[in-house]
């Protein structure tokens, strides 16, 4: 347990800090006063101040901050020419952009590090066997995994589903498989057990392929940032789905909050570090998403009002915006403690991490 703790504050420090480090550095970059970055929502555990920035650790370990001068509000402003409020529209989107930026840069560099290492999937035209059920028509042939599927009765085949066509067509019936190596004769049940197909096999014609040591970085960087992409689409269509049950009047399901991260941290700990940095990716984006949408408190509830001010010309009362931020940021904390609560709860009637992240495919 010790350790699913340290990992899960390892992965959170990770992903907050890489956040948080966006914000900071093009603030800098800018002229801009970071008066504190913190890790944590408050209240402040302890703080140090190194130049003119205090770096700090609070108590709530479910996100981080950068505090800027004049970020807000004009009161307490001291440096004018270094307060937040002061810069032009495009600094200050460019400041809230980049804690999301930073998080899928975050991501891509992750899978990257997978890619370099696991090798680069491809398609390719041979069908070929990756596992054999026991008991199957398949296994009484002596079909090994690694065999790769010329042709089925004489007919060639260079993808699955051409494959499962041939084979449907012939339940019942005696069909010859020309593999690589040798033929081998085979009768496909016409009523097989749930889940397991006439023969009782598993294919595929994806083969994993490792570039050069030189290469790989700039594969991992192409794959990676595709896998980002997919997983962004992939979380868009959760929070839309979030949101049309809300409209709807419907309680969302599956969603879960901090314990849920530690569960999924923890087991994915359980396979390898490897198996541990594509997890990081996949929250990295989740965060990117999440924070850029125009919710009160987020990135993209302060990247809206940006907008309005564009629109319109007129930013909104400084200290209106504040309120409605604080509003948003109680309503934030109050969902957590609410999804915790419930992830807790799952968790004590599920009886085991595994078995808790499993009833959220049910």
């Amino acid at each position: 347990m010790f350790w699913s703790i340290l990992t899960f504050f390892l992965v959170l420090s990770i992903l907050v800090l890489v956040h948080e480090f966006g914000h900071f550095i093009v603030a800098k970059k800018n002229g801009i006063w970071v008066e504190e970055f913190g890790f944590g929502l408050p209240p402040r555990v302890f703080g140090k101040k190194i130049g003119d920035t205090i770096y700090s650790v609070n108590l709530l370990p479910f996100g981080g901050f950068v505090r800027l001068h004049g970020e807000m509000t004009d009161d307490g402003v001291t440096k004018p020419k270094m307060a937040f409020l002061g810069k032009s529209l495009w600094v200050k989107t460019a400041v809230i952009i980049s804690g999301v930026v930073m998080n899928f840069l975050l991501a891509i560099f992750a899978f990257s590090i997978v890619y370099f290492f696991t090798g680069i999937p491809r398609e390719t035209k041979e069908v070929k066997i990756i596992s054999v059920a026991p008991d199957s028509p398949a296994l009484n042939a002596k079909l090994i995994v690694g065999d790769v599927i010329k042709k089925v009765d004489g007919k060639e085949v260079t993808n699955v589903s051409g494959f499962v066509a041939e084979i449907e067509d012939k339940k019942g019936k005696k069909v010859t498989l020309e593999l690589q190596d040798r033929k081998v004769v085979v009768t496909p049940r016409v009523s097989p057990p749930e889940g397991q197909g006439p023969l009782g096999v598993s294919l595929s014609t994806i083969e994993i392929y490792y570039p050069p040591i030189i290469q790989r970085p700039f594969y991992g960087v192409y794959y990676g940032f595709k896998d980002s992409i997919f997983w962004s689409k992939n979380v868009v269509k959760g929070f839309a789905s979030i949101f049309t049950d809300l409209y709807n009047g419907h309680a969302p399901k599956d969603i879960s909050g901090p314990v849920g991260v530690f569960a999924v941290t923890t087991e994915a700990a359980k396979t390898g570090i490897l198996s541990l940095i594509n997890l990081v990716g996949i929250i990295s984006v989740n965060l990117a998403i999440l924070n850029i949408i125009p919710f009160p408190a987020l990135d993209g509830g302060r990247l809206l009002f940006i907008i309005i001010e564009a629109i319109f010309g007129k930013k909104v009362a400084p200290k209106i915006e504040s309120v409605i931020h604080s509003i948003g940021m109680f309503i934030l904390l109050a969902l957590i403690l609410l999804i915790t609560i419930g992830d807790v709860k799952r968790l004590i009637e599920a009886g085991s991490i595994s078995n808790f992240i499993n009833s959220f495919s049910k």
